[in-house]
């Protein structure tokens, strides 16, 4: 089983023929609302990748809150340990341009709300891999980190977006997700270098895993180096392509993969999720992630 503590937006997508620079005003010919959030794609990816998902965070009592919930609902997703708050929903507006490259705004509501205490203690145990990410209070995440660790649970952990989390829960993970950026910011505060090695070699616990785009994805702890090319497609938009790595990630490593066939299953369903436009919605099913690895094999 998983368990994803995390946040839930619903997404506002602009498709514009440049990123927009300070001062801007960019007409985009519409806009493409659907759900979205860290949290609920990392859950929806890895429930369309076939494992039990049960997510926790918080909406608002608001219009947007229905709508966020939508395709986790579809997809079976147990919502019981969501929470309603006096807060608005999540909302983020995402710029997507011709590249498929993007900028993103996030008004977190209720999503600061989330609380590591609606992960009851029944979902924790060493047939449960938990799944975090940044858009929730770090310090709701370094609470569920250690009360997990100490049930024996699998804890995965996307630095996203990058921000403080004390070194003791970094330490306890078993699995660090981050991109470059992520990656270099996390390097500079631990005061190495911000390779996959380096980090993983600093904290003395995790595998690390960097995701590099366009270059692929390098993955590092005490026994495996690993780098993997990326998969050649046609980029329309790179919206949550990396929460489809890092939910396809814990889904296959729920079902008792190692890592190096985890990672190819993950980056095999990221480059999918770039030939869509979307956010949550461009999660691919495990049927499409399964043919395409076997077209590159």
């Amino acid at each position: 089983m998983i368990v994803v503590f995390g946040s839930i937006n619903l997404d506002l997508i602009f498709p514009l023929p440049r990123l927009p620079q300070p001062g801007d005003t960019l007409l985009a010919p519409a806009v493409r609302i659907e759900p979205g959030g860290k949290g609920a794609n990392q859950a929806l990816a890895a429930a369309r990748d076939g494992r039990r998902v049960v997510m926790a965070g918080a909406v608002g009592r608001d219009a947007l809150a229905d709508a966020a919930l939508r395709l986790l609902r579809e997809a079976r997703v147990d919502l019981s340990r969501v929470a309603r708050a006096d807060a608005p929903t999540g909302c983020a507006g995402i710029f997507v341009d011709q590249e498929g490259r993007n900028v993103i705004g996030v008004g977190s509501g209720a999503n600061l709300m989330a609380d590591a205490a609606q992960v009851d203690d029944a979902l924790l145990g060493p047939t449960t891999t938990v799944v975090m990410q940044m858009e929730v209070p770090p310090a709701q995440n370094a609470a569920l980190i250690h009360r997990a660790r100490s049930a024996g649970a699998r804890l995965v952990l996307n630095l996203a977006p990058a921000g403080t989390l004390d070194r003791d829960a970094l330490r306890a993970l078993d699995v660090l997700v981050v991109n470059e950026a992520e990656a270099a910011w996390l390097g500079r505060a631990l005061g190495c270098a911000g390779e996959a090695a380096a980090l993983s070699d600093t904290l003395s616990g995790p595998a690390v895993v960097r995701t590099l785009g366009a270059g692929g994805v390098e993955a590092a702890d005490r026994t495996l180096s690993v780098r993997l090319p990326a998969r050649p497609v046609k980029v329309v938009d790179t919206t949550a392509a990396g929460d489809c790595f890092t939910g396809v990630l814990a889904a296959a490593l729920d079902g008792g993969a190692g890592l190096e066939w985890a990672l190819r299953r993950a980056n095999v369903a990221a480059a999918l999720c770039c030939t869509r436009a979307g956010s949550q919605a461009t999660m691919p099913v495990a049927a499409e992630t399964d043919a395409a690895l076997a077209a590159t094999a």
